[in-house]
């Protein structure tokens, strides 16, 4: 079975579902809430786990009822957990979601908490489980320096890499070429790109300044529209999956994209068909409420992809 290491976030999702979204300074009688498991690195991890790999998993933790439900998670999915660390200094990050009910979109604030006290040495420790993995993969709810670190010592053991670079915030040039795999989604590769990422053309101008600075293959994501992706062997639009009328939440789409995109790349698969199976991973999740909890499983995936 294909093994992927994740270095990343987990945090409490409290997700506030209402029929519009707040403007600033207003306050709206909500339809429901739900408290569960969210995080990027921890949602693309049970993704990932549904979607048929081994995965290991380095975070941390604070010692609270936030860290037990993340334990109890990993538990119950089969995610390793010899890397997930815990401290008595900060309490285990959460994030603030507000779900439109009408369009299933969302504005969120991810505060990471205890995963801001990831440092290179419990990246260092985790050194044997990044070496002896397929792909590894990370994104930047860490601090910067410790998944420019990571990146290193996967590329220092010949490990394929995977980084999502969300929430987008600057990153050092050098990090680029550290990136076998580069997955922004259009406002993240915006961002980093300064050029407006709202079309598939949009998104190949971008993903032409990222293969400038280094990366050897570039993904962006593109919700409905799909993804673009570009390399030395492919410049291509690749379309998504008809869900219209199906999404419930679009949160998590990105980390479900990623999750079932770095499995299949563990096993073996061409750019072109992980793009694929990420979509679909992406695709069945915007179906239900939730993050982790709407990963689907490998069975739901290979039917959606054989329909």
């Amino acid at each position: 079975m294909s093994t992927i290491t994740i270095l990343g976030v987990f945090v409490a999702d409290l997700t506030f579902r209402s029929d519009r979204l707040p403007k600033i300074g207003e306050t709206l009688i909500g339809s429901t809430f739900k408290l569960g498991p969210g995080g990027k690195g921890s949602n693309q991890a049970v993704a990932a786990r549904r979607a048929g790999a081994e995965v290991r998993f380095i975070t941390m933790l604070g010692k609270d009822p936030f860290a037990q439900m993340a334990l109890d998670l990993y538990e119950a999915e089969g995610i390793e957990t010899t890397y997930v660390y815990q401290t008595d200094a900060q309490d285990t990050g959460a994030a603030d979601i507000m779900v439109n009910d009408q369009t299933g979109d969302n504005s969120i604030i991810v505060v990471p908490g205890s995963a801001d006290l990831l440092t290179i040495d419990d990246v260092r420790k985790a050194e044997p489980a990044i070496a002896s993995s397929q792909v590894f993969m990370t994104n930047l709810e860490v601090p910067v320096p410790v998944m420019q670190h990571s990146l290193e010592l996967a590329c220092k053991h010949g490990v394929t890499t995977v980084f999502n670079p969300a929430p987008a915030v600057p990153i050092p040039d050098s990090v680029y070429s550290l990136c076998d795999y580069f997955t922004p989604n259009e406002s993240e590769a915006a961002m980093l790109a300064d050029l407006p990422v709202t079309t598939p053309e949009e998104a190949q101008a971008a993903a032409k300044v990222f293969r400038r600075r280094g990366v050897k293959t570039v993904v962006i994501t593109l919700g409905e529209m799909g993804c673009y992706v570009l390399n030395d062997e492919i410049d291509e639009h690749l379309p998504a999956f008809d869900m219209k009328g199906k999404v419930v939440e679009t949160t998590g789409a990105g980390d479900a994209f990623n999750g079932g995109f770095a499995q299949a790349l563990a096993s073996g698969a061409s750019v072109r068909e992980a793009a694929r199976v990420g979509s679909a991973t992406a695709a069945i999740s915007v179906t239900r409420p939730g993050t982790a909890p709407a990963m689907p499983t490998v069975a739901e995936i290979q039917a959606l992809l054989q329909s």
